[in-house]
Formats: structure tokens, C-alpha cells, sequence
């Protein structure tokens, strides 16, 4: 198959993106879930409290997967776009055939595809969320476990689906104030965080590699090892970004009111809850990113193999 290499990468990570997606969606609603209950009167207890409730509610285990076909579709953009603007990125900074970069520049090459994610990640984890905690505020305005439910649910109008929430949202809120919200909260987990993503990565391949031998021998364990770390360490870097993202992202402007912003959002959150409310979520996250993102690897340099027209992908 003759593709070029940008080629390749961008159907790599669009296998890796559907892959990953379709295993770890309930472990991101149920981070969701936590970020964005009532901060005075809380609805879960605790993560385990939160799986429990959603899955016990009217919709069952299928809950878990509500809102999913759009961040589906969004995580094969997302990785797509990820590795092929890391491939580009690399080569604006040299690498070749006959030199490779330092962990450094890989890093920085990492960095500079974080800046493309929120293209599609800000529109598709907005349409995520607000179906996610509408889900749950509906269920527990119906159980009638406190008052968190009923408030959530007052943050935005019923949806139908992901496409209505993207024409409502568009039609009462605009592209920018309203799909788009949340895009500089995004940014600033997207930048660091793939900058220690691909970083870590890099950093775990770099020393497994056989004496004598190159990348291209490495295999799925190590590839699953790094993924690991580097998913991780993406989470850590900036997750409170994360946090303030999902709460600006399920807030609705629709009737006229304020537009909260990154940073009023952010230190809102830290005067409520301080620290722990800004991690709020961190420890499930972590949980779903370490095994994930080691698929999303070896998804993607197995895809890779098969491209090269290499068949055999040994630990």
C-alpha cells in the first residue's frame, strides 16, 4: 500500500481513537458525573457511589454509554489529527531519516499537536457532557435522592440526542459562546498535557529499546507500558483544566446570562472546595487513562505495522 507517512498516521490514530473509545466512555462519564454534581449538596459519595447510582438507574449498564456516538466519532478525530500534526511537527523540527530528535524536541513536537486537539475535542466533549449529566440529573430528579439533580438539570434544556444538542446549542448560544465553550480551558490541557503524553512515551520506548537494535523492534508490551505512563502523566499535568472545562461546558448561556471564563470558573472552584475539588474525578481518570492510552499505542504502531506491510507484532 503505497501511503505516505502522514497518511498512515492519521488512519493509525483513527483506529486507535475508535478502539479506545468504544473500551473507556463509562469511566469518562462517570468522571464527568463527579466533576460537574452539585457542589453544596453532592450526589455520589464517591466514584464507586457514582457507578452504582447510574447503573441502577431506569437505563441500566447502557447509561454508562449515553452521548456516546459523538465523542466516538470525535476520539477517531482526535487521535487522527493528533498523530498526524505530531508527524508534522517533527518534521518542522528536523527529524529525518538520518537524525533523529532528542526526548526534548519530541516533547515540543507533542506540545504542538496539543494545539490542534481543541479543534474537534472543545464542540465533541461539550455535546459528551451535557448529555452525560443531563442523563444523570434526570435520574436523580426522578428518585428524588436530593436536590443536586434538580439543579443540574436546570443548568440546560432536555436533549434529544447529540445533533440536538449541537442545533440547540448553536441556535441559543452561537458557535463560539456556545459550541465552542470551554476552548481555552481545553487548550490549556490539551498543550501541556500532550507534551508530557508523547513525551513519556517517547522517553519509555527510548529505554527499552534493545542494545543494537531501534524502535521499530520494540513490542506491544512496551508500547502498552508506555502508553500507560504517558496517559498518566497527561492526566496529572493540568488536569484541573479538565475540571474547569466540564463545569464552563455544562453552565448554559441560552436565557442571557454571564458567560463564566476560565479563570473566574477556576478560582470558583478553588475557593468552594480548594485543591480536592479541582482534582475532583483525578483518581478514576487515571484509572481509565493507564489502561486506555496503552491501547491507543499499541492500536496505533500495530495499525502501523500492518500498513508497512509488517505482520508480525511479537512482545
Amino acid at each position: 500500500m503505497n501511503l505516505s507517512d502522514s497518511t498512515k498516521d492519521f488512519i493509525s490514530g483513527t483506529t486507535a481513537g475508535f478502539v479506545v473509545k468504544a473500551l473507556d466512555h463509562p469511566f469518562d462519564t462517570i468522571k464527568v458525573l463527579l466533576q460537574t454534581q452539585s457542589t453544596h449538596n453532592p450526589t455520589y459519595r464517591n466514584a464507586w457511589h457514582c457507578l452504582q447510582s447510574t447503573v441502577q438507574s431506569d437505563a441500566g449498564f447502557i447509561s454508562l454509554y449515553r452521548g456516546i456516538s459523538s465523542p466516538l466519532l470525535g476520539s477517531m478525530a482526535e487521535n487522527a489529527i493528533l498523530f498526524w500534526g505530531y508527524s508534522h511537527c517533527k518534521t518542522a523540527l528536523g527529524e529525518t531519516p538520518e537524525h533523529q530528535l532528542s526526548l526534548g524536541e519530541l516533547a515540543l513536537a507533542g506540545g504542538g499537536a496539543g494545539f490542534l486537539a481543541p479543534l474537534v475535542n472543545t464542540p465533541v466533549e461539550l455535546v459528551k457532557c451535557r448529555l452525560q449529566v443531563q442523563s444523570a440529573a434526570t435520574a436523580a430528579a426522578e428518585v428524588a435522592l436530593d436536590g443536586g439533580g434538580a439543579a443540574a438539570a436546570a443548568r440546560f434544556q432536555q436533549y434529544k440526542g447529540p445533533v440536538d444538542v449541537i442545533v440547540q446549542t448553536l441556535k441559543n448560544e452561537g458557535l463560539f459562546r456556545g459550541l465552542y465553550k470551554g476552548n481555552m480551558s481545553t487548550l490549556a490541557r490539551e498543550v501541556p498535557g500532550n507534551f508530557v503524553w508523547y513525551g513519556t512515551y517517547e522517553m519509555v520506548c527510548h529505554n527499552m529499546i534493545p542494545e543494537g537494535g531501534t524502535k521499530a523492534d520494540l513490542g506491544p508490551a512496551t508500547h502498552l507500558l508506555g502508553g500507560a505512563m504517558a496517559g498518566a502523566g497527561y492526566w496529572t499535568a493540568f488536569y484541573p483544566a479538565d475540571t474547569v472545562k466540564s463545569m464552563i461546558q455544562t453552565t448554559s448561556t441560552a436565557t442571557g446570562g454571564k458567560q463564566p471564563g476560565m479563570l473566574e470558573t477556576f478560582a470558583s472552584i478553588y475557593k468552594q472546595q480548594g485543591i480536592k475539588g479541582l482534582y475532583r474525578g483525578w483518581g478514576v481518570t487515571v484509572a481509565r487513562a493507564a489502561p486506555g492510552h496503552g491501547l491507543i499505542f499499541v492500536v496505533y504502531e500495530y495499525t502501523q505495522k500492518l500498513l508497512k506491510g509488517h505482520h508480525h507484532y511479537d512482545l
